[in-house]
């Protein structure tokens, strides 16, 4: 197996290699396939905040660790990252040089494309298991991915009409393959309608699509049908926070955005982001990122151009 998972890694890197050079590290890059993007980086990191979204992270080169919640985990190369909706986490790479740089890539999903999988598969082969668990997981790389997966990367050589046709269909392969394994028991629950999971997984959904409307937890609670209490425990369990908590992480974050990328005043953003007070934002944010608004929007402009 360990062979195996090194020609692999050594296959891709190459490919990706000539695809876009490894020596222009530090990136992150979108490919021509929409649902799947690389990051490069050439030297270790400390923690910063990230936004998961439902998504299979895999690494080929290099080492991360992810703080979730009360919880750390450390993977490489022979592991894998499934993460089931759009959750908060701080990551820190912990194993890249210049001459072995960090590579990994990230194949994004939405929960209807498991369903869609899913509804085909026979009802009693389906590993279902309805215990709450948190929106992340971890498991061992599995030879059956690997064909897959160098598939849909190779792609990228394609024509666009055939990375439009084939890739869909290779992700809906790649999705089959991890919900006939262990890792069916943590999908399914999120993806299948009517679980505590797939409910907490709405509620995610509509926060983060109105994250700068003032958030009402019982309108919330109704809209899935369950109470106050239920909602406000499943939600820490699956998110490592409460739903104010990750509001405010979502906030906070499209501020960043906001400051890195529009000519617009601290207090500006700080009301469209859903804040009613400057001062409170400012707050919030410098607890965040451990500077003001306007002071960290500079220092990500410089750390971008160096």
């Amino acid at each position: 197996m360990e062979s195996t998972i090194q020609e692999f890694q050594k296959d891709l890197l190459e490919f990706i290699n000539k695809k876009y050079s490894l020596s222009d590290t530090n990136a992150e890059i979108q490919s021509e396939i929409p649902n799947l993007d690389f990051y490069f980086a050439n030297k270790t990191t400390e923690f910063h905040a990230i936004m998961y979204e439902p998504s299979l992270c895999i690494i080929l080169q290099g080492e991360k660790t992810v703080i979730f919640g009360e919880d750390m985990y450390t993977y490489g190369g022979k592991g894998y990252l499934l993460s089931s909706t759009h959750i908060h986490a701080k990551v820190k790479i912990i194993e890249a040089t210049e001459e072995k740089p960090f590579v990994s890539f990230r194949l994004r999903f939405e929960l209807k494309d498991i369903y869609d999988v899913i509804k085909n598969i026979n009802p009693k082969k389906l590993i279902i298991n309805k215990k709450l668990e948190k929106a992340l997981f971890f498991d061992e790389m599995k030879e059956k991915l690997y064909g897959p997966i160098s598939r849909l990367i190779k792609l990228l050589d394609k024509e666009k009409n055939e990375i439009d046709y084939l890739a869909p269909l290779i992700i809906k392969e790649i999705l089959f393959i991890l919900i006939n394994d262990k890792s069916g028991y943590f999908l399914n629950k999120f993806a299948i309608e009517g679980t505590v999971s797939n409910k907490i997984v709405k509620v995610i959904s509509e926060i983060k699509d109105n994250f700068n409307e003032k958030l009402n937890v019982k309108e919330l609670a109704n809209f899935i049908n369950m109470s106050e209490a239920s909602l406000y425990q499943n939600f820490k369990t699956i998110t490592s926070m409460s739903p104010i908590q990750f509001q405010k992480k979502i906030r906070l974050e499209e501020a960043k955005l906001m400051l890195l990328n529009q000519n617009i005043e601290a207090s500006e953003i700080a009301f469209a982001v859903g804040y009613e007070s400057p001062s409170q934002f400012s707050r919030e944010y410098s607890r965040m990122y451990g500077m003001p608004p306007k002071a960290h929007a500079k220092y990500l402009r410089t750390k971008n151009n160096d």
